[in-house]
């Protein structure tokens, strides 16, 4: 019998239309006053599928149609507006420079990355050095991240993931900026992954390389979903819309892509949205960039030790 090990049940990602920076500051200090905006833009838009154990998904669209959206819903690194996404087990996002801290080492990095994934300071010394041969970093792994080139981060943020053993791995473009040699070492990576069962969902521009990965796909056009099921046959019907797409003059693309923006913009009333999750993660979120942000500076200015600032990311997450 499959299990079900994702469930995204009529999920929308609306951002508030031309808020200016001072009341995006005014709104999240009124965290406990939930706001409507007339005009919202829908990133996503009701958007509804399920993902059983161990199938590997590739997510295909144009740019900006809300594949990145998507996976960090995934992540959890954002929450939706509206509908409820059920993951059964640990998910794990690998983005370029997700979650990583620019002021710190790629060592402190890899401490604090696997603390926010829940690890014990002993299964962390276990795979210290394995997260660090795997990254192939050599000695730039003691500089600070803001440093690296995108390449690097993705590495980082890549031998990180893979070495906290989630049940959802999710892959965003992350091996668009690496050399091809660590490329294939990230996939063979993932195959195995595969073969242990893993949930995994791929980002990438690459027809040939989810054909080549994955057993199902989604086709995200413009925040909503436009085909998914098997793979070659959902990948098929994107890559005809491509090679339609593509057949445009540069004029005939932006008008195109106008259109489809312009659709995603609507009322905010249109959706059920998650009034408790507003709150309760602006709250948090305030909370906890805050406290981040205090030691992570007081930390920097050896204030405090760094171990100090690990602990207390492990008090929060």
């Amino acid at each position: 019998m499959e299990v079900v090990k994702v469930k995204v049940n009529n999920v929308s990602k609306a951002y508030p239309v031309n808020q200016s920076k001072s009341q995006k500051i005014l709104d999240i200090l009124k965290f406990w006053q939930h706001k409507t905006h007339d005009d919202v833009y829908y990133a996503l838009k009701d958007i509804s599928f399920e993902v059983n154990a161990g199938d590997s998904v590739g997510l295909v669209g144009l740019n900006g149609a809300g594949k990145s959206t998507l996976s960090n819903l995934l992540g959890e690194v954002i929450s939706p507006t509206a509908g409820t996404i059920e993951i059964n087990g640990r998910s794990s996002l690998i983005a370029i420079s997700a979650g990583l801290n620019n002021e710190l080492s790629g060592e402190e990095n890899i401490r604090m990355k696997c603390l926010m994934h829940g690890l014990t300071e002993e299964q962390i010394n276990d795979r210290f050095n394995d997260i660090i041969d795997f990254s192939e970093l050599g000695d730039f792994i003691k500089k600070p991240i803001k440093t690296y080139s995108s390449g690097m981060k993705s590495r980082l943020g890549f031998a990180i993931a893979v070495h906290t053993d989630p049940d959802v791995l999710i892959v965003d473009e992350a091996l668009s900026v690496g050399d091809d040699t660590f490329s294939n070492k990230c996939i063979e990576r993932m195959k195995e992954f595969q073969e242990e069962g893993k949930t995994i969902f791929f980002v990438s521009h690459s027809i040939g390389q989810i054909q080549k990965m994955c057993n199902k796909a989604i086709w995200i056009h413009y925040g909503k979903i436009e085909a998914q099921g098997d793979c070659i046959p959902t990948v098929g019907l994107y890559g005809r819309f491509i090679r339609k797409y593509n057949q445009f003059d540069k004029e005939q693309q932006l008008a195109y892509k106008e259109e489809q923006l312009q659709n995603q913009i609507g009322s905010i009333n249109e959706i059920e949205v998650n009034k408790e999750n507003v709150s309760k993660n602006t709250l948090f979120g305030l909370i906890g960039v805050t406290a981040l942000f205090i030691f992570s500076m007081l930390s920097q200015l050896n204030v405090i030790p760094l171990s100090h600032y690990l602990n207390m990311l492990k008090g929060m997450f």
